[in-house]
C-alpha cells in the first residue's frame, strides 16, 4: 500500500544539500559543460574552495550583475497568456526542483542542478531600461507578465528591489502588469499594488503546489510556506487586488491529492480564478526530477514517472506548443475533471479581472502637453 503523498521517505545521496531542491550539480550535455576546459575563473577553484567540516562543497548564493542593452522579453508560444515579459533576475534561490527555467542556466555554462539555486544574475538597471522602452513612440502599451521564467520575488528582491522599481515605472506610465511568485515578500510593494488595481492596472497569481511543510521544504525549499502564501492571498484581496491561485504543478502520486483542498483554500483566502499545470521536465529536469524522487521517494520513485509519461505521451516531457501545459491520456482527464469539479464548488472562474491598456501614458509627454498650454 503507498504512503500518504505527503510523506518522504529520504534516502542518501552524497551531493543533496540542506535547505536546496536539486541533489546534485550534474552538468548538462546539450552544451557540453561536462567537458568545459579548466580555464582559471571561479568554477575551476569551486572545488577547493567553500568547503565544509566533512570535505563537500557547500553551495552559497553568489550574485552577478548583469547589465542587458534591453529588458523586455517577447513571446509567441500559443500555450501562454502573454505577449511579453520582464525577467528581473537569472536563477532562482527557491530551488523548486520541477523549475522548468533551470536548463536555461547552461547558456552561461552554469548547470541546471545546484548552480541554478545559487549562482544568481541580477540585472539593477530593469526598471531604467523598461522606462526608456516606454518612452520610444514605437512601443504599444501591452500587459507585461513578471515571474514568468524566473520569480521576481525571491529572497534577493529584498536586497535588489529591482521588482519594486519596475513595478513603480509601471504605475508611472500606467502599463499594465501581471505578477507569478511564490512569495509572500510582494506584500512589501502592497502600497503600489493597491494604487495599480485601483487603476485596474495589476493582478496577482500566488502558485500553491502543496498545502504540507514538510513537502514543501525538499519541494521548494527557500519558498514562502504555503500558509504564509494563503496568507498574502487573503492581504491581497482584502486590499482590493485581484488574485489568481495556481496549483502548479501537479505532481503525481506526490502532490495530486490536495488538488481540491489548495483551491479551497484559494477560496477562502479571496481569490478570483485558478488554474492547474501538471509537472513539465524539459531537457536537464528530468534526470534532476529523478534523482530528486530517489533521494526523497525512493518508495515510488518508479511510480511517479510512469504516471508522467503517461501524462506526456511515453516520454518524460511533451515540449509541443498546445500540449505541453496540459497533458494526455486517463491521467490528465482525471485530474482534469477533478480540478474543475473543485473550481465549480469553490465557485471560481465566474470571472477574470479585466486590465486596461488604454490608461497608458507618457508623462514627460503629459507635462510638455501642459507647458505648451
Amino acid at each position: 500500500m503507498m504512503r500518504n503523498s505527503a510523506t518522504p521517505t529520504a534516502s542518501k545521496h552524497p551531493d543533496a544539500q540542506k535547505g536546496r531542491g536539486a541533489p546534485d550539480n550534474t552538468s548538462p550535455t546539450r552544451f557540453n559543460l561536462n567537458v568545459r576546459e579548466l580555464d582559471g575563473d571561479w568554477r575551476d577553484l569551486a572545488d577547493i574552495v567553500d568547503v565544509d567540516t566533512i570535505g563537500s562543497r557547500k553551495f552559497r548564493t553568489q550574485v552577478t550583475i548583469e547589465h542587458p542593452k534591453s529588458i523586455l522579453s517577447f513571446n509567441a508560444s500559443p500555450d501562454l497568456p502573454f505577449d511579453q515579459s520582464v525577467n528581473p533576475y537569472r536563477g532562482c534561490e527557491h530551488g523548486c526542483i520541477y523549475c522548468y527555467a533551470r536548463p536555461s542556466h547552461a547558456f552561461h555554462d552554469l548547470s541546471p542542478g545546484l548552480d541554478f539555486e545559487t549562482q544568481l544574475f541580477a540585472k539593477p538597471d530593469a526598471a531604467k531600461l523598461l522606462r526608456a522602452t516606454f518612452k520610444k513612440p514605437g512601443y504599444k502599451p501591452k500587459v507585461i507578465a513578471l515571474g514568468t521564467n524566473t520569480d521576481p520575488y525571491q529572497p534577493i528582491e529584498k536586497r535588489f528591489e529591482i521588482t519594486r522599481e519596475i513595478l513603480q515605472v509601471c504605475l508611472e506610465f500606467r502599463n499594465p502588469v501581471t505578477i507569478t511568485t511564490k512569495s509572500d515578500r510582494l506584500l512589501r510593494d502592497v502600497d503600489i499594488l493597491r494604487e495599480m488595481a485601483a487603476l485596474d492596472l495589476v493582478a496577482i497569481a500566488i502558485s500553491v503546489t502543496t498545502l504540507g511543510n514538510a513537502l514543501a521544504r525538499i519541494l521548494e525549499p527557500r519558498a514562502a510556506a504555503p500558509h504564509n502564501r494563503i496568507a498574502a492571498l487573503a492581504k491581497l484581496h482584502a486590499q482590493g487586488i485581484p488574485t489568481h491561485i495556481s496549483v502548479s504543478p501537479i505532481i503525481p502520486a506526490i502532490t495530486d491529492h490536495e488538488i481540491e483542498q489548495i483551491i479551497a483554500a484559494g477560496a477562502t483566502a479571496g481569490v478570483l480564478s485558478a488554474s492547474f499545470i501538471p509537472v513539465r521536465l524539459p531537457h536537464e529536469v528530468a534526470p534532476l526530477f529523478r534523482a530528486w524522487l530517489d533521494v526523497h521517494f525512493p518508495d515510488r520513485a518508479g511510480k511517479v514517472m510512469a504516471m508522467i509519461r503517461d501524462l506526456r505521451g511515453g516520454r518524460d516531457n511533451d515540449p509541443r506548443f498546445g500540449e505541453r501545459m496540459r497533458g494526455q491520456g486517463p491521467y490528465y482527464d482525471l485530474i482534469h475533471s477533478r480540478f474543475n469539479r473543485a473550481v465549480r464548488k469553490a465557485g471560481l472562474n465566474r470571472h477574470r479581472w479585466q486590465l486596461k491598456c488604454d490608461l497608458f501614458a507618457r508623462p514627460d509627454d503629459a507635462r510638455q502637453f501642459n507647458l505648451g498650454l
